[in-house]
């Protein structure tokens, strides 16, 4: 009865949206996109009272501006808080990003190179059958084992980044380094590990030094269950009989690096403008995000950077990336050409990553035309394997 009434009231909120003035919602936009964001935002309510998902949050930039960003729903149900545009949201394996632009900027200035061993910079990692550059990790070639059982969703609390690790660092490589992509979070992890190693600091200072306090991130940080966080959502899941429950609790700092950041839909954006816009990223680095590898018989993979590489049927380049986890979920595309980034971030685990930012981005590209039926392909940001 209670997911029922939930979906009504949210029914309500979608067809009586009649503009885009600020009534009980935090919202801010352009009025000279108020079209296009009212047909926007009629997915994105849509999407909240399908899944029946408490709340969440929505952003789209055009040529470098913010044009709309708005808290839909609930930050806690049992208090009744509503989300506003500054809620923090876990984003799962979007966190990779972030923890990328760090590599790149340490390559950048000379801290890590790419085609040195990870052994130079951890040596208490055991040698494997096969050499292992730090690169491998970065595009997710690495060989390492996909996590199994229950370490994909471990329960461990106060657990370090180092110690996070203990799980596979012993076992041998699945194949040779760079034959296929297998996206895991161990890959990340260990990144993270050695980028501590070898700068003598914690990740979260990492992360304020390089990324949030440089783009004025202000809502991005490390999730931490046992410390008080401003503006934090409550998170929520699906029961046995997909019932919409509170989360169980889950300490995210040992896998920080590949999916335990707090972030939301405004930030989410911002991070998507500064790498079309910001100069704290050269060219360079810019050019190189956006290139794929190679793997066995030089097929190129779909995949680079952490980022998802696509093309729409109109022959639009996309780069993108989704990412769910106990509690929550985010999703973030860049469309280069177009100059247009559309971001979200919700308060309840998903058994996909089917979120609403394709439909709502169709809304701001020239010539978008609805798909027949029958024609219409699933849209998607989450990675495949090569």
């Amino acid at each position: 009865m209670k997911n029922f009434l939930r979906f009504s009231v949210l029914l309500i909120i979608l067809f009586s949206l009649s503009n885009c003035k600020k009534n009980k919602t935090d919202v801010l936009y352009d009025r000279k996109y108020v079209k296009e964001i009212k047909a926007a935002r009629k997915d994105a309510v849509f999407y909240l009272a399908q899944n029946f998902a408490p709340g969440g949050t929505f952003a789209i930039a055009k040529e470098g501006k913010i044009i709309y960003s708005e808290g839909i729903g609930l930050a806690s149900e049992d208090l009744e808080v509503p989300v506003t545009r500054n809620t923090k949201f876990r984003i799962g394996q979007v966190s990779e990003l972030f923890t990328n632009l760090i590599y790149q900027k340490m390559v950048e200035n000379g801290t890590l190179h790419p085609d040195s061993v990870v052994q130079h910079y951890y040596p208490d990692f055991p040698e494997k059958q096969f050499s292992l550059p730090v690169h491998h990790l970065v595009d997710h070639t690495s060989g390492i084992r996909e996590p199994q059982g229950e370490e994909s969703d471990w329960r461990g609390l106060n657990v370090t980044m180092q110690a996070g690790i203990e799980n596979f660092k012993a076992d041998s490589l699945e194949f040779p380094p760079g034959m296929y992509l297998v996206p895991n979070m161990y890959n990340y992890n260990l990144l993270g590990v050695i980028m501590e190693k070898v700068t003598e600091k914690k990740f979260p200072v990492l992360l304020k030094d390089y990324i949030t306090d440089t783009l004025n991130l202000e809502n991005t940080l490390i999730d931490n269950p046992f410390a008080y966080i401003k503006g934090r959502s409550d998170f929520y899941d699906h029961n046995f009989i997909a019932q919409v429950v509170h989360a169980t609790t889950r300490d995210m700092r040992f896998r920080a690096p590949s999916e335990g950041l707090l972030s939301n839909a405004e930030d989410l954006v911002k991070f998507g403008n500064a790498l079309l816009y910001s100069d704290f990223f050269s060219e360079e680095i810019k050019a190189r995000l956006f290139e794929s590898v190679l793997l066995f018989n030089d097929i190129p993979s779909n995949m680079a950077n952490g980022w998802i590489l696509m093309e729409d049927r109109e022959g639009r380049k996309i780069y993108g990336r989704s990412g769910t986890v106990t509690g929550g979920g985010a999703a973030l595309l860049v469309y280069p050409e177009e100059k247009l980034v559309v971001a979200c971030a919700i308060n309840l685990g998903s058994f996909s990553n089917d979120y609403p930012i394709f439909n709502m981005a169709r809304h701001f590209l020239p010539q978008a035309e609805e798909q027949p039926k029958d024609e219409k392909a699933k849209d998607s940001v989450t990675p495949d394997e090569n």
